[in-house]
């Protein structure tokens, strides 16, 4: 039984990490292939399996730009919003908002499963790839929000990755720097008058009180 109810129209920071704190992300190709399975996979009608999709374009990284079409969302009716994300090499997160009976479960277990088997044949490898179930903590206020908005865009500096314009991150678009279509950022950068610039100080402001971990462990992974 999870210990957060997930109800519709609210907000939800996820997260996990690979079992044994593993690399569950070795190279391009693999956070492409989540990334696009986050946009396959937030549907309520299936999908059938992505092993007959093709996840590369070859020559192409994602840099500050995507693959053309990578991350178009589909039309159909959807699960979650996805509002914010970032991966690192042994951990994910994202920001969700509940826009279907039971859709943040849904989501997350055609994800983890549809990943895991992608990762284990390409691997040759079997078992649990992640650290048991999701983790979800509930987004009860707004100031919480925007907190935790910039805990996951900025997650990977926060964990000491040096990379500026990290790729897999929903930072590039909440900045100006990416327009992938991915997430939907009204619901944040609404508050900063729609401007990057705004939120980019915003961010810039408050980055550095996730490394203290005060007050936020809850809501954070450690």
């Amino acid at each position: 039984m999870r210990e957060t109810d997930l109800a519709i129209d609210e907000y939800y920071h996820i997260f996990n990490r690979g079992v044994d704190k593993r690399d569950v992300f070795l190279c391009n190709d693999d956070y492409l292939r989540f990334l696009r399975s986050s946009v396959e996979f937030n549907q309520i009608k299936p999908i059938g399996s992505l092993y007959q999709l093709s996840f590369k374009k070859r020559g192409e990284g994602l840099g500050s730009k995507s693959p053309i079409g990578l991350l178009e969302p589909k039309q159909s009716e959807k699960l979650v919003e996805i509002i914010c994300y970032c991966f690192n090499p042994n951990h994910y997160h994202f920001i969700l908002k509940q826009i279907s009976e039971d859709g943040v479960e849904k989501f997350m277990h055609k994800l983890g499963m549809g990943y895991t088997n992608y990762f284990n044949k390409k691997c040759e490898r079997s078992g649990s790839l992640f650290q048991g179930p999701f983790k979800a903590t509930h987004i009860d206020s707004n100031k919480l929000l925007l907190y935790l908005s910039v805990y996951v865009n900025a997650n990977h500096q926060i964990h000491g990755y040096p990379e500026r314009d990290w790729p897999y991150s929903s930072l590039l678009d909440y900045v100006g720097k990416r327009d992938d279509k991915l997430c939907n950022k009204e619901v944040i950068l609404g508050q900063f008058n729609n401007d990057p610039k705004q939120y980019e100080k915003y961010l810039n402001d408050n980055a550095e009180y996730f490394k203290e971990k005060k007050e936020m462990e809850k809501y954070i992974l450690e």
